[in-house]
C-alpha cells in the first residue's frame, strides 16, 4: 500500500529546511516539496537537490512571478491599499498566489495534506491556510509549529545541525527575512525593541541608505493604461519588467524604506524594517495620476475602499466574495485612470514631478487665476449662503437661548 503525501510549503529557510526530515520522523507521508517562486533570486538555487537530500520524493520549483505580478500586486495597486498608512503588502499577498499552487500541486499529485512552517505568532499561517480552506476545502493542513516540541529559531538550528542539514542562517545572524519580487522585510534580533535604530547598512539589500544614495536626483516617468503601469520612459515593459527595473531605479536611489511597527492579525504588535523600493514609486505615480482623472465622489470613496481592501490582503482574505466585489470596484474607477507622471527620485524621497491624462479632469480655464471667461465668480455667494445655512440657523439659534 502506497504512503499518503503530504505537500509542503518549502522555501529552504530555516523553518521549512528541518520540517521535511520533521515530517518523515512524526509521520508516515511521502513529503512533496513544492517551492512558489515569487522572485526570491538566488534563494531558489540548489533548492531540488536540498530538499531531495533532506528526504523530499520530489521538489517542485515553480516560476510564479508573473501570475503574482498580474493577478495579486496590480489589483492591490490599484485599489491603493496600504495596511496601516504604511505597509504595502508584499508578504501579504505572495501568500495566496504561492498556496493557489499548492493546492493545485496537491490536487494532481493526490496529496491528502498540505503543510506549512509559519509560525504559531504570525500572519501567514492565516494566509496560508484560509486559501486552502476556499480552494480545497477538503484538504488537511499540517502547521508543526503549532504542534512540535521546537520553541525558538536558535532551537531550529541545533535540530538542523543535529541532522547535518545546512540552513541559511547562523545564531549570529538570525533575522527573519521574506523576499519575493516587490519586497523584502527583515524582523528579529535588534529590530525587536522599537527603541533600536535599524542598522541599515547591515541589512539592506535591495537599497542603499538615502545618505548613501546619490546627490543629483533621478527623473523617470511612467505611462499607466487603465490604472496598470505600462512603460518606463517610453519603453513598454511586461509586468514582471517593470517591477524589477523600478526596484533597481528605486533601490538605487534610497526609496522604499519602511520602519513599521504593525498590528499583526493573531492580536500583537510587531516591528520590522520594509524594503519596497519600485512598489513606492508606483503608488506614489499611480495615486497622482488619479488625483487628476478621479471626480472627487469617486476618489474620496476609493480611499475608504484602500483601506479595508488592505485589511483584507493583510488578514488573508484574498478569495473572499467582498475582496472580489471591491475589486470589481476598483476596476470600474480605473477605466480613466490612463497617462503619463513624472517622478523625481532623490535621497529616499519619490515625489511627482509632473501628471497628464487624455482624462484629466483638472481644466486650467477653471482653474486659473488669470481673467476667464468660464467662471463666474458671483455664483459662489449663493452657493456659500445654501451649504453655510444649517450653520447659521444653529448660530441663530444658540444666540438665541444665550439671551434668555
Amino acid at each position: 500500500m502506497s504512503k499518503e503525501k503530504v505537500v509542503l510549503a518549502y522555501s529552504g529557510g530555516l523553518d521549512t529546511s528541518i520540517i521535511i526530515p520533521w515530517l518523515k520522523e512524526n509521520y508516515d507521508y511521502e513529503v512533496i516539496a513544492v517551492c512558489g517562486d515569487v522572485g526570491q533570486g538566488k534563494e531558489t538555487d540548489g533548492l531540488e537537490e536540498k530538499a531531495i537530500k533532506t528526504g523530499a520524493s520530489k521538489c517542485y520549483i515553480e516560476n510564479l512571478e508573473d501570475e503574482y505580478v498580474r493577478d495579486f500586486i496590480w489589483p492591490t495597486l490599484k485599489a491603493g491599499a496600504v495596511y496601516e498608512g504604511k505597509y504595502l503588502l508584499g508578504t501579504s499577498h505572495a501568500r495566496p498566489c504561492i498556496a493557489k499552487r499548492l493546492v493545485e500541486i496537491a490536487k494532481a499529485e493526490g496529496a491528502t495534506a498540505i503543510c506549512h512552517g509559519c509560525t504559531g505568532k504570525g500572519n501567514d499561517q492565516v494566509r496560508f491556510e484560509l486559501t486552502i480552506k476556499a480552494l480545497a476545502p477538503e484538504m488537511k493542513i499540517i502547521a508543526p509549529w503549532r504542534i512540535w516540541d521546537i520553541k525558538s529559531r536558535d532551537d531550529e538550528i541545533d535540530y538542523a545541525e543535529a541532522r547535518g542539514i545546512p540552513v541559511p542562517v547562523t545564531k549570529e545572524n538570525n533575522y527573519s527575512m521574506d523576499r519575493n519580487i516587490w519586497h523584502l522585510s527583515h524582523e528579529g534580533q535588534d529590530l525587536e525593541d522599537p527603541w533600536n535604530e535599524p542598522n541599515l547598512d547591515k541589512i539592506l539589500q535591495l537599497s542603499v541608505s538615502p545618505e548613501k544614495a546619490p546627490d543629483t536626483p533621478t527623473y523617470i516617468e511612467l505611462e499607466f493604461e487603465k490604472g496598470v503601469p505600462v512603460k518606463l520612459n517610453g519603453e513598454a515593459l511586461d509586468p514582471v519588467s517593470m517591477v524589477k527595473k523600478l526596484n533597481e531605479l528605486g533601490g538605487a536611489n534610497g526609496i522604499g524604506i519602511d520602519d513599521i511597527v504593525e498590528n499583526r492579525l493573531v492580536g500583537m504588535k510587531s516591528r520590522g524594517v520594509y524594503e519596497t523600493p519600485g512598489g513606492t514609486i508606483l503608488y506614489a505615480a499611480h495615486k497622482e495620476l488619479e488625483y487628476i482623472c478621479l471626480d472627487k465622489q469617486t476618489l474620496h470613496y476609493k480611499m475608504e475602499v484602500a483601506n479595508k481592501f488592505a485589511e483584507l490582503v493583510y488578514d488573508g482574505l484574498w478569495y473572499t466574495p467582498l475582496r472580489e466585489a471591491l475589486s470589481a470596484f476598483v476596476d470600474s474607477t480605473q477605466e480613466t485612470v490612463t497617462g503619463t507622471v513624472r517622478m523625481k527620485l532623490y535621497k529616499g524621497n519619490c515625489t511627482p514631478a509632473g501628471a497628464k491624462s487624455p482624462y484629466s479632469l483638472y481644466d486650467e480655464d477653471i482653474a486659473t487665476f488669470a481673467e476667464d471667461e468660464v467662471y463666474d465668480q458671483k455664483d459662489s455667494a449663493g452657493f456659500i449662503n445654501l451649504f453655510g445655512l444649517p450653520l447659521k440657523v444653529r448660530a441663530m439659534m444658540m444666540k438665541k437661548h444665550e439671551n434668555k
